[in-house]
C-alpha cells in the first residue's frame, strides 16, 4: 500500500463525482483503515487519517461532512484523552460535521461524554460494516438537511418579514397574513402568547404598509393607569386637570399618517372601548376638556393575549369594538408550535449576541441543542432570548452548555441506563415528539427526522407509538 493511501494526502477514490459525501476515517491501525476503506469507497469520497495532525490537515482542505473516529490515537493509543482532543478540534473547525466514534472502549462514560462533546454517534468495536453503513448513511441525511437548513436561513435573514424569522409553516402563515393586509387599510387585531412577538408582527405591517413612511406609534394599555391612559390616547387641552399646564397631543394624534399599535387592548376601561370604537367610525377625537372635533388618519393596529370573545361574554369587552379591531385576526403561534424555529432563532440570536460581547462561543453543544428542542418555552421567544443572553455573558466554554441557559440536559433522565437501553429512549421519545409536532402525519415526519416512511412505520411499531394519520 502506498504512503498517500494511508496519510489522507489523497482520496482513496481518485475518480468520485465530486457531489459524493466526503468521509474522513481516522484510525491508527492500519488493517482496520484497509477495511473501512474498501467496504465505504463505493458510497463515499473517503480520506484517511492515522493521527490528528492528519485529520486536522483533512478537515481544514476537504471539510468532510463525516468523520468515523477512533479514540485511542498516538501518541497515546492506550487511553481515550487524544480522541477526545481530536473530537473538539474537528468540530471546532468543522462545526457541521458529523463525527462517529469508532471504538473499542465500550465504557458508558466515554459514550456519554463523546455525545455531549458534540459527537453524532458512538460505535463499538469489532465494526459490523453493514451497522455502520446505516449510521453513514444517516449521518450523511442529517448533514444533507442542515445544509438546506442553513441555506434556508441564510434566504429568510436576506429576505426578512420585518424582524421574524422563522422556517415552520406556522409561522410562514403569519408571514403570508402579513403581507396580504399590509397593502389594505383594514385594522388588524394580533393574538397570541405573551412573548410569542406580537409587536414584531404589527411592525412588520407597518413596513410594508403605503403609511411605512409615517410615525409607528406604540402603547401598552396595560402599562399606564386608567386615569391616565385617556389622555395617553387621545391628548388633552390646557386646564383640562390639575397638573396639565400645556396642550398635549394624545398617541392616537401622533399617528396620524402612519400606524397607531394598542397591544393588550383587553385591558382598555369600558369608557375608553366607547371612546376608541367612535375614533374608529368616523376618524375624529376630542382631546381631554376640548370641545373640538379634530380628524385624525391613522391606522389601527391591535393586539392581545387574552380571550376577547370570553371577554365579551362576560360583558367586559364590546362586541362591536372587537368587530370593528378584528376585521382580520392573526394568530401568532407559540414557540413549542413552530418545530425547528426555535434552532434557527436560538442560532440567530446567539451571533447576535456573541457580535455583541465579542466573546469567542462557537455554538451550542449537542446536549443544550436538545434542550432547546425539548423545553417547552412558556415564556416564548421572550424567553429563548433572555437564555440565549444570559448564556453568552456566563458561558465559561466555547460552546454553550444547558447548565449556562439554565435548563435541564435531557441526558440526565438517562444516567444508570445501558447505552443501547438509552438510546432507544431517546429515539422513542424524539419520534414521540416529532409526531405530535406533525399532528401524527407520518409523511412530514419522516421528512423531518430524515428516514424513510418505511422505517419510520417500523420504529413506531417498535415503540408503540399511534400516529393519528398517515
Amino acid at each position: 500500500m502506498s504512503e498517500s493511501e494511508t496519510s489522507g494526502t489523497t482520496p482513496v477514490a481518485s475518480d468520485a463525482a465530486p457531489s459524493r459525501t466526503k468521509l474522513l476515517i481516522v484510525e491508527d491501525e492500519d488493517s482496520i483503515r484497509t477495511q473501512m476503506k474498501w467496504a465505504l469507497a463505493q458510497d463515499y469520497e473517503v480520506f484517511l487519517a492515522e493521527d490528528r495532525d492528519s485529520a486536522l490537515e483533512i478537515v481544514r482542505r476537504e471539510r468532510p461532512a463525516i468523520v468515523t473516529l477512533d479514540l485511542g490515537l498516538p501518541p497515546r493509543p492506550r487511553d481515550v484523552e487524544e480522541g477526545f482532543l481530536t473530537l473538539s478540534d474537528i468540530l471546532e473547525q468543522e462545526t457541521g460535521a458529523k463525527v462517529v466514534i469508532i471504538s473499542g472502549r465500550g465504557e458508558k462514560q466515554h459514550a456519554l461524554r463523546a455525545v455531549g462533546a458534540g459527537a453524532y454517534d458512538f460505535f463499538l468495536k469489532p465494526i459490523q460494516i453493514d451497522e455502520l453503513k446505516i449510521i453513514l448513511r444517516r449521518a450523511a441525511e442529517v448533514h444533507r438537511l442542515q445544509l438546506e437548513h442553513r441555506e434556508l436561513e441564510r434566504r429568510l435573514q436576506s429576505e426578512p418579514v420585518g424582524e421574524m424569522l422563522g422556517a415552520s409553516r406556522e409561522i410562514q402563515g403569519v408571514f403570508a397574513s402579513i403581507r396580504k393586509v399590509a397593502t389594505t387599510d383594514a385594522p388588524v387585531l394580533i393574538v397570541g402568547e405573551s412573548g410569542t412577538g406580537k409587536e414584531l408582527v404589527a411592525r412588520a405591517i407597518h413596513r410594508q404598509s403605503h403609511v411605512s413612511a409615517g410615525a409607528f406609534i406604540a402603547i401598552n394599555c396595560s402599562a399606564i393607569p386608567e386615569t391616565l391612559l385617556e389622555s395617553e390616547l387621545f391628548g388633552h387641552e390646557k386646564g383640562a386637570f390639575t397638573g396639565a399646564h400645556l396642550q398635549r397631543k394624545g398617541r392616537i394624534e401622533m399617528a396620524s399618517g402612519g400606524t397607531l399599535f394598542l397591544d393588550e387592548i383587553g385591558e382598555l376601561s369600558p369608557p375608553l372601548q366607547v371612546k376608541l370604537l367612535r375614533y374608529l367610525q368616523d376618524h375624529k377625537i376630542e382631546r381631554v376638556g376640548g370641545r373640538e372635533e379634530i380628524h385624525v388618519d391613522a391606522r389601527v393596529l391591535t393586539a392581545t393575549n387574552a380571550d376577547l370573545k370570553r371577554a365579551m361574554r362576560e360583558g367586559k369587552f364590546r362586541e362591536d369594538l372587537y368587530y370593528r379591531l378584528g376585521v382580520v385576526v392573526i394568530q401568532v403561534p407559540p414557540l413549542r408550535e413552530r418545530g425547528e424555529d426555535v434552532l434557527l432563532l436560538a442560532k440567530a440570536l446567539l451571533d447576535r449576541y456573541v457580535g455583541e460581547t465579542g466573546k469567542r462561543i462557537t455554538g451550542f453543544d449537542r446536549p443544550a441543542i436538545e434542550a432547546i428542542k425539548s423545553y417547552g418555552w412558556p415564556g416564548n421567544v421572550r424567553e429563548l432570548e433572555n437564555r440565549v443572553k444570559r448564556s453568552v455573558i456566563m458561558a465559561e466554554g466555547k460552546r454553550i452548555t444547558p447548565a449556562d441557559l439554565e435548563l435541564d440536559s435531557p441526558y440526565e433522565k438517562y444516567h444508570g441506563k445501558g447505552l443501547r437501553e438509552a438510546r432507544e429512549a431517546l429515539e422513542r421519545e424524539i419520534i414521540e415528539r416529532v409526531l405530535g409536532r406533525n399532528k401524527g402525519n407520518v409523511t412530514r415526519t419522516a421528512a423531518e427526522l430524515g428516514v424513510s416512511r418505511p422505517t419510520l412505520y417500523e420504529l413506531i411499531e417498535r415503540y408503540g407509538l399511534k400516529p393519528t394519520e398517515s
